[in-house]
C-alpha cells in the first residue's frame, strides 16, 4: 500500500490542535523527559512509541470504562483506545518536530460482529512514511516500532473485507473524533465507532 498525504503541506503534520495538543504542559513535560534519554530523533521516536504502547494501557485490555480523546488527557489519565493512544503518540512526536500522521485500518470486531475502524500513526523519516501501531501488546498482538518494514498489531485480511486505508491525515478523521467525543463510556463507544471511513 502506498500512503497518500491528505494534504501536501508537511507542516500540517507538525501542527497542534484541540486533539493533538502538543503545546499542553503534560505533553511537553513527557516529551522532555523522553528526549533526555534519546541520542537522536529516531531514538526519541522509538522511546515515545514504547512509552505510549507499554505505559498507557488500552482501556479494553485494562477494563477502564473512561473514554479519552485529547492527547493530554490520555497522558494524564493513562488510558485510551487505539485512537486515543495514537493521538497521544502523535502529540509526543510532533512536540519534537517529527512529522506524524493519523491513519486507519478497517478490521473485524473481536466478536466477529461486523467491522470497526482501528487507529494508528505514520511517522516521517528519511523522506518516507512508516506506519506504527501503539495500541498495546497482548497475547496474539506483538506490534513493534520499525522503519524496516511494518510491525503492526494486525495485518488486514481482504477475504474478511478488512483493509488498510492509504490516506494519512494531519487531524483525526471526523467520524472517529465525533464518536470519541460523544461517548459517555467505552461500552457506548464500542456501539458508535465507525465501521468504515
Amino acid at each position: 500500500m502506498e500512503p497518500i498525504q491528505h494534504t501536501a503541506d508537511l507542516s500540517a503534520y507538525l501542527a497542534a490542535d484541540e486533539v493533538i495538543d502538543h503545546h499542553h504542559p503534560v505533553v511537553r513535560e513527557t516529551a522532555a523527559r523522553l528526549a533526555r534519554g534519546a541520542a537522536d530523533s529516531y531514538d526519541y521516536a522509538r522511546a515515545a512509541y514504547t512509552f505510549v504502547r507499554d505505559v498507557i494501557p488500552h482501556s479494553q485490555d485494562s477494563g477502564d470504562l473512561r473514554v479519552t480523546w485529547r492527547a493530554s488527557d490520555v497522558l494524564t489519565l493513562r488510558t485510551g483506545i487505539c485512537h486515543a493512544k495514537s493521538h497521544a503518540l502523535a502529540a509526543l512526536l510532533r512536540a519534537e518536530d517529527i512529522p506524524t500522521a493519523l491513519c486507519y485500518q478497517r478490521l473485524l470486531r473481536d466478536d466477529g460482529g461486523g467491522h470497526v475502524v482501528h487507529g494508528l500513526v505514520a511517522v516521517r523519516f528519511h523522506g518516507a512514511w512508516h506506519r506504527q501501531d501503539p495500541r498495546g501488546n497482548k497475547p496474539g498482538v506483538d506490534a513493534r516500532f520499525s522503519l524496516e518494514g511494518e510491525r503492526l498489531a494486525w495485518v488486514p485480511d481482504s477475504a474478511s473485507k478488512e483493509m488498510d486505508y492509504p490516506v494519512l491525515y494531519a487531524e483525526p478523521h471526523p467520524a472517529v473524533i465525533t464518536a470519541l467525543r460523544a461517548a459517555p463510556d467505552r461500552p457506548h463507544l464500542w456501539k458508535t465507532l465507525p465501521s468504515t471511513l
